[in-house]
């Protein structure tokens, strides 16, 4: 496979509030600089870009932003790179500096091929002209025939299912037939490198569905290159080999799409299957206060590594100080990919903890051979008096299970699913 992608020490600055360095003097040396090839004599070092570092302080202090800082990497030929991060980490920066809608402010980004960019509703698509017009506009614009465009119209219109609104305009679409359309002509043009931001989400499941298949056929049997930003790390997961971790606007972690994958779920949070606050914790408010929390192998010492052949147990203390509150405890189970497989409350059992002031210990357990082997976290809720979570802290815990087969590495592979729970089979011989 050849190289198609390289960013070399790519970083881009944004300034904060009004553009411009004010004086003529500075606007012509960043002019002059920029004419030979020098860097911008007035840029500064800024904040990083974090979206909690909002206050007003830090704002009429910092008037530059790092959007992105020192990103390095390179996509193969054929390969499908998955970009993965919260909310203002880059993600969608650097697309836009890929596909060449803004320029880095230092560093070097070669590009090997034509690129179709998906990176918004309705990207590229002039409002006022019809699907039909605008399928012959994104393809002029890629660098296509009308010959060639002709040939996919066909496809493209029936993979989008919009025939019927094919002469409207598309200022007349729904966000859905936007995004049918768009990614429709984007994946059958034929370019080269395909980027897809997180606009898919807009459209129905069946379209998704569809998208993902096309995505893979692209890459799989046609060898094209696609980089594809996603929150749904199910599909992300399904589609990439490799993944890119960015937080505010670094890299921070670049390698298999498994620990890619699991490394985002983990988060910031030195996730682990037991936790204990001294004092004031942010776990907190006026009427209780969560001091341990844990998951263990029923009647054992907290571990790392716990077996499915056991019961797993679950642990929670809590300081109450408003005798006048029912408490209950629900949690949400979820997978490695971030799906939730159950949730559990104990006000389903009629277990509400009508408590007295002072400290308690509650416990639930799930059953041996119940979960699946492998890596599992926990979101907590706390509902006070059965109406509203007063408390919701997601992935507060995570814990690990394997089984005897897996530690003995005999285990042919992973069956599908998070959960397994022990089927009774029974063999008889059928007389007929």
């Amino acid at each position: 496979m050849s190289r198609v992608i390289k960013i070399e020490n790519v970083s881009k600055q944004y300034r904060l509030g009004s553009i411009g360095t004010n004086t003529l003097r500075g606007d012509l040396q960043r002019w002059w600089h920029q004419v030979r090839g020098l860097p911008d004599p007035t840029l500064i070092i800024g904040q990083e870009n974090s979206l909690s570092k909002s206050s007003s302080k830090s704002k009429n202090q910092d008037e530059y932003v790092w959007a992105l800082k020192d990103i390095n990497f390179e996509v193969q030929q054929g390969e499908v790179l998955g970009i993965i991060g919260k909310n203002g980490a880059g993600k969608s920066t650097l697309l836009k500096l890929l596909s060449r809608v803004t320029a880095p402010t230092t560093g070097n980004i070669k590009v090997k091929g034509r690129i179709a960019s998906l990176l918004e509703v309705g990207t590229g698509f002039h409002p006022e002209l019809t699907g039909r017009e605008n399928i012959y506009l994104n393809g002029a614009i890629l660098g296509m025939t009308q010959t060639e465009i002709r040939n996919k119209f066909d496809e493209i219109v029936e993979f989008a299912g919009v025939a019927k609104y094919i002469d409207t305009p598309v200022k007349r679409y729904s966000s859905g037939m936007y995004v049918r359309l768009a990614f429709a002509v984007a994946a059958h043009l034929e370019p080269e490198i395909l980027i897809v931001d997180e606009v898919l989400a807009v459209g129905d499941a069946e379209f998704q569905k569809k998208a993902i298949g096309k995505i893979k056929n692209v890459s799989r049997n046609e060898g094209r290159t696609v980089l594809f930003v996603s929150h749904n790390m199910s599909a992300v997961k399904s589609l990439c080999s490799r993944g890119i971790i960015l937080k505010n606007g670094i890299s921070v972690f670049e390698g298999d799409i498994e620990a890619c994958v699991g490394k985002y779920l983990k988060g910031d949070n030195d996730l682990a299957n037991h936790k204990v606050w001294e004092g004031t914790t942010e776990i907190l408010n006026e009427d209780f206060e969560l001091i341990e929390i844990g998951v263990r192998g029923k009647g054992k010492d907290y571990c790392e590594l716990m077996r499915i052949d056991e019961p797993i147990e679950f642990i929670a203390i809590i300081n109450q100080k408003n005798a006048n509150k029912r408490i209950d405890i629900t949690l949400h189970i979820k997978d490695d990919q971030g799906n939730k497989l159950f949730s559990t409350s104990s006000a389903v059992i009629n277990n509400s903890f009508d408590l007295s002031r002072g400290f308690y210990q509650t416990k639930g357990a799930f059953p041996a051979n119940f979960f699946n082997w492998g890596n599992f976290y926990i979101d907590l809720f706390i509902v006070e008096n059965r109406r509203i979570a007063t408390v919701v802290v997601e992935d507060i815990l995570s814990f690990t299970l394997s089984n005897k087969e897996v530690e003995l590495g005999t285990w042919m592979g992973r069956e599908p699913g998070g959960i397994m729970p022990t089927f009774h089979w029974e063999k008889r011989k059928h007389i007929k």
